[in-house]
């Protein structure tokens, strides 16, 4: 009995052991750090591709973050959720920072993402031979994206203003609705441009203007608020990283990529590959040159000054902002520097 009660006692003690020894063992391990959760403003759009891929990957995960990718079909939406705090940061075109800058907010530009190289485009008629016949009749795009910068930049080219023609204001992802509607022409981008073009309405449809025609013109960004910069160096330093991580699957990995694309957008892998050839990811090295003062439109300082001129006609902005206020460089600068 008293043996039983021995060995009962030393199993017990072996047990205690046992459990003090995973305790100590458990909590001399080192905490697992949370990774930290940004939501970022995006729309369908190629140039995002390595943000899509990124996240699907999870290649943001080694440098601490959770990304999250919230679509939006208006892209005029962007700026009221940032504001509310919904989203922490946004992707879309340079135009929309300058937009918010001239009216009083303090958001700045991190990287530059892509420029536009056909992915942008004025749809039209068959019946439509030039721009200049575009004079008197009814155009489709959005009045507040990058797609009114792309219009009011090929009718000046044409000798045309805005006044010229019947302006119809929708979003993006509707111009092809509105060319079936009977719109002599609307301007948006990929994946928008391919549905306008399949449209079996009236004599067809072509594409007569593209960004091709003014590469840097129309440029991605990806922006956030000052003070979210401010505090939080270190979560948009590891974004970044990751969207290089995920540019450079694209590359390696294209055929992967494509469907990854092709599942955010519901469409084909043959159909994304020909939208990338639209579109111009921005290179590490080539990263600073847009915060550079040069005069081709793949600086800040040129393709700025195009985008206020046109807001202020427009009556969007008042006066033109500091270009040195859109942007900050610190993040490219030491991405450049590790290169």
């Amino acid at each position: 009995m008293l043996n039983g009660l021995l060995s009962g006692a030393r199993k017990g003690a072996v047990a205690l052991f046992g459990l003090a020894t995973l305790i100590s063992a458990t909590l001399a391990q080192p905490a697992q750090a949370e990774e930290e959760k940004v939501s970022l403003a995006t729309v369908a759009w190629i140039g995002y591709a390595p943000f899509y891929v990124a996240v699907e990957k999870d290649l943001f995960k080694k440098y601490g973050v959770k990304v999250e990718l919230k679509d939006f079909a208006d892209p005029a939406l962007i700026p009221a959720a940032l504001a509310s705090g919904g989203i922490q940061g946004a992707m879309y075109t340079y135009d929309q920072v300058i937009n918010l800058v001239a009216n009083g907010n303090d958001y700045r530009v991190v990287m530059p993402i892509d420029y536009s190289n056909g992915a942008d485009a004025i749809i039209a008629s068959k019946s439509i031979k030039s721009l200049a016949d575009l004079k008197g009749k009814q155009v489709a795009y959005p009045f507040a994206t990058c797609d009114n910068l792309l219009v009011a930049y090929a009718l000046k080219s044409a000798g045309l203003t805005e006044a010229d023609v019947q302006g119809l204001d929708t979003t993006p992802e509707n111009v092809p609705a509105a060319l079936a509607g009977g719109a002599a022409a609307g301007a948006t981008y990929e994946p928008s441009i391919s549905k306008a073009l399949k449209l079996d309405v009236g004599d067809g449809f072509k594409t007569i203007y593209t960004s091709a025609t003014a590469p840097g013109l129309i440029t991605d960004v990806l922006y956030f608020p000052a003070d979210f910069i401010a505090k939080n160096p270190k979560t948009i330093d590891a974004i970044i990283k990751g969207y290089i991580d995920g540019l450079k699957f694209v590359k390696e990995h294209p055929d992967e990529a494509y469907a990854i694309v092709a599942k955010y957008f519901a469409t084909t892998v043959d159909d994304v590959r020909e939208q990338a050839k639209g579109v111009y990811n921005v290179p590490v090295p080539e990263m600073p040159g847009y915060f550079t003062p040069r005069d081709d439109a793949k600086s800040f300082f040129t393709s700025g000054k195009l985008i206020a001129d046109i807001l202020i006609q427009r009556g969007q902005i008042k006066a033109a902002p500091k270009i040195e206020d859109t942007y900050t460089t610190s993040f490219v600068d030491k991405l450049a520097s590790a290169n």
